[in-house]
């Protein structure tokens, strides 16, 4: 079993030109895990283009090791970007750092799918107590495969497995009891601007 713990807060921001992707790296620079590494990364993924709005997410999972990984959202006028990076141990025993990036074009989102947590959704519509932000571009798939069931109790056959294909591109969420509620209404501006720029684009298609 993996338990995750966020350490830093997240964050997200919509900026103007320039001012956005200096606001992005300040932000990089304050969750403080290898930010020269990520802002590396980062800058070669953008591209020159400015970030309109982004998502910083720093987290600290643990299970046999603690690990440190960031993941960075970043939205352009064409393009959405990702930039991971986890610790590891290298060969010498140093650690190092794995930094991936992926960027993909915003005509190619097919799914943006948000689950928000409501606490006494009665009162009034409730206290927004989490964000869940799955992205979808076709290029990873998820199955979930169980037994198939028989209705005979005392069958013994193997009836095989049946499953479920689900496309599981990445997934982030923010909750307010880890990251506060802030970064709950952050998660949630930043999920509102890729949903508007995924919007335009079939519009215009």
């Amino acid at each position: 079993m993996i338990v995750s713990m966020t350490t830093q807060q997240t964050h997200s921001g919509r900026e103007t030109s320039g001012d956005s992707t200096h606001a992005l790296a300040q932000e990089v620079a304050r969750a403080g895990f290898y930010p020269e590494v990520v802002l590396g990364v980062l800058t070669t993924a953008l591209a020159g283009e400015e970030a309109g709005a982004f998502l910083v997410q720093p987290e600290t999972t643990f299970a046999e090791a603690v690990h440190r990984h960031l993941t960075v959202l970043a939205l352009t006028r064409t393009r959405f970007i990702i930039v991971h990076v986890d610790d590891a141990v290298g060969e010498d025993g140093e650690p190092v750092a794995i930094a991936t990036s992926e960027a993909v074009p915003v005509s190619r989102i097919s799914s943006v799918a948000l689950t928000h947590g409501v606490s006494r959704p009665a009162a009034h519509g409730g206290n927004l107590t989490e964000v869940t932000i799955a992205i979808s571009w076709g290029a990873v798939r998820r199955m979930e495969l169980e037994p198939v069931a028989c209705p005979d109790p005392a069958c013994e056959a193997d009836h095989g497995l049946s499953g479920v294909s689900m496309p599981d591109d990445i997934v982030v969420r923010v909750a307010a009891g880890v990251e506060g509620d802030d970064a709950v209404h952050r998660a949630q501006v930043f999920a509102q601007a890729l949903s508007a720029a995924t919007a335009r684009v079939a519009q215009a298609a």
